[in-house]
């Protein structure tokens, strides 16, 4: 069963997500950070794809600050749109719409009433990178491609918790110095390259790569199962 709900910030913000429940009791929770296209379609499907594997997934409606029902698909304009929009929230004051994942990851907890892993994809890999330093509650990483993570001030960050990292070898947006990079910097973190370019797991966009996305979607439910099922 999946649905919107109504989420609240603690600066009193009320936003919605898309949650999807599993059949029986969930394993933990998983949230589901949008890329820059918003919650659309293909957001909703992966939360459900959680779902499917027994966690709880609640996928924030993080530009609804700026902008409500944001839904794009991958053309060249919506391209354009969903990037002013990650402008704009970048430019938000602290703490922007962290507080919101935040408010995602207490109402996962509660709900599932285990351990939250947080899972994000293009700009949400990069909030999902940061929420490892800046969030409570979690207990797993998980940044897909998340552009932005790999250079400046987000080297340097201090990941509370384990990281999964997966990035793709023909990403124009993220090349693979910044990966080495990445990589030296943070030695803990696990690092993942695949031969595909950016945008991977989406089967919505002309850079889908099906054995990239399967791949990746099997080390990052070992992970979480690491990490969020077992004691």
């Amino acid at each position: 069963m999946a649905s919107f709900i109504d989420l609240t910030s603690a600066d009193g913000f009320v936003f919605p997500a898309y949650v999807a429940e599993p059949a029986g009791k969930p394993r933990g929770a998983i949230v589901v950070v949008q890329e820059i296209f918003g919650v659309n379609a293909h957001i909703r499907e992966v939360a459900e794809g959680y779902a499917a594997n027994g966690y709880l997934a609640v996928a924030p409606a993080i530009y609804h600050r700026l902008q409500h029902n944001v839904e794009l698909g991958y053309t060249p304009e919506d391209i354009q749109a969903g990037a002013a929009l990650k402008a704009r929230a970048e430019a938000l004051p602290a703490p922007g719409v962290m507080q919101d994942l935040q408010a995602a990851v207490d109402y996962a907890a509660k709900i599932a009433q285990g351990k939250v892993g947080i899972v994000g994809y293009c700009y949400g890999g990069l909030l999902s990178w940061r929420a490892a330093a800046l969030l409570s509650g979690l207990s797993a990483t998980a940044p897909y491609y998340g552009g932005g993570s790999t250079v400046g001030a987000e080297l340097q960050r201090q990941p509370k918790v384990p990281v999964l990292a997966h990035f793709g070898r023909r990403d124009a947006h993220i090349t693979m110095d910044t990966v080495e990079a990445f990589t030296k910097a943070q030695p803990a973190v696990e690092v993942q390259v695949y031969e595909a370019d950016h945008g991977f797991n989406c089967d919505h966009r002309g850079s889908y790569d099906a054995a990239a996305a399967k791949l990746a979607l099997e080390r990052t439910l070992s992970f979480f199962e690491k990490h969020l099922t077992q004691a």
